[in-house]
């Protein structure tokens, strides 16, 4: 078995997957590199893969792959099969002992890989590891979780003042505890490294998600089979947030909702899920009306205006196919 298995899922993100693989390869190299005797090399002694599973990308993301890293085990899908199934394409073919899931548009800084693995190895109850992420202009990006809440549910469609937003209401842990590790409810799916044991106690990814929240899903399980997981801040990587999603925002936004309204129902009692859906028809309704000003003065455009009216209406079909 090797030390570690890096996995990628990529959709229309050409230039940041290539990035990203070209980050992992110089943190990897310098950490072989550091000597047999240095703690990165030793972390990584038995070797380790890179796999990229690109869902039916139509902007040559598999051919610049095959061409610039032909050491990276490719899996090319036919069609868009969605985050969660991807991931599970690549796990069942890996062959690490730990599995570090990277979104394309991450990039490691400096030994953040074999930092995240020489946490596992120190705690052998520490089920999931993440790092700190970074944003582009290098500010703190949060990258650890409570679970849901009402509130977070109001949040999402009623973005509160910058300090409500940061807080624990919203599910933010202090951007102090990013100072030393810490232990979380769950990651952002961009950057998580899980041991080989979880999955084969837990299973993979539910593949009930296609997009959002299958990271939410996997650590309520992981969770429930008594692991813990952390953040290891010492570990950095640049995520430069929201690449793929930003292509086709509006389906984005209804497989956001139906995402979470499963997550509900699996996970949640009646009254939340009622309330859940009430505040979420709520927002929706607020949101509708700031829509409809903006194209109202001509800030956003008929098609636009239409498109996403059409993603509205999807959601409160949701709810009440939720309900």
């Amino acid at each position: 078995m090797l030390d570690l298995s890096v996995i990628i899922v990529s959709y229309n993100t050409r230039n940041l997957l290539l990035q990203c693989l070209e980050s992992v390869g110089v943190s990897m190299e310098r950490a072989v590199g550091g000597g047999r005797l240095s703690l990165d090399a030793r972390a990584v002694s038995r070797g380790y893969e890179i796999i990229v599973v690109d869902n039916a990308s139509t902007d040559g993301s598999a051919a610049a792959v095959r061409r610039t890293f032909p050491n990276v085990r490719l899996i090319e899908n036919e069609f868009n099969r969605g985050f969660a199934a991807a991931n599970n394409q690549a796990i069942e073919v890996s062959q690490g002992q730990y599995l570090l899931f990277l979104n394309p548009d991450t990039q490691v800084l400096g030994a953040a890989i074999t930092e995240l693995i020489r946490f596992l190895d120190r705690y052998p109850r520490a089920g999931v590891v993440t790092g700190k992420l970074l944003n582009s202009d290098g500010s703190l990006q949060h990258s650890a979780f409570r679970f849901p809440t009402l509130w977070m549910a109001l949040f999402d469609l009623i973005p509160p003042g910058r300090r409500l937003l940061n807080s624990r209401l919203n599910g933010r842990y202090p951007a102090r505890a990013y100072r030393a590790p810490f232990e979380i409810a769950h990651p952002l799916g961009a950057c998580m490294m899980v041991r080989r044991e979880v999955v084969d106690r837990v299973g993979p990814f539910s593949e009930e998600f296609f997009l959002y929240c299958e990271e939410i899903d996997w650590c309520i399980r992981i969770k429930r089979d008594r692991w813990r997981l952390f953040c290891q801040p010492q570990a950095e990587i640049l995520h430069h947030g929201s690449q793929s999603t930003s292509q086709a925002p509006d389906r984005s936004f209804v497989e956001l909702f139906r995402s979470r309204l499963t997550l509900f129902r699996k996970y949640y009692n009646p009254f939340y899920r009622v309330a859940a859906r009430v505040i979420i028809a709520l927002g929706l309704w607020w949101q509708y009306g700031l829509l409809a000003q903006r194209y109202l003065t001509g800030q956003v455009s008929t098609s636009q205006f239409r498109a996403r009216r059409a993603a509205f209406l999807q959601v409160f079909s949701l709810l009440l196919k939720h309900g």
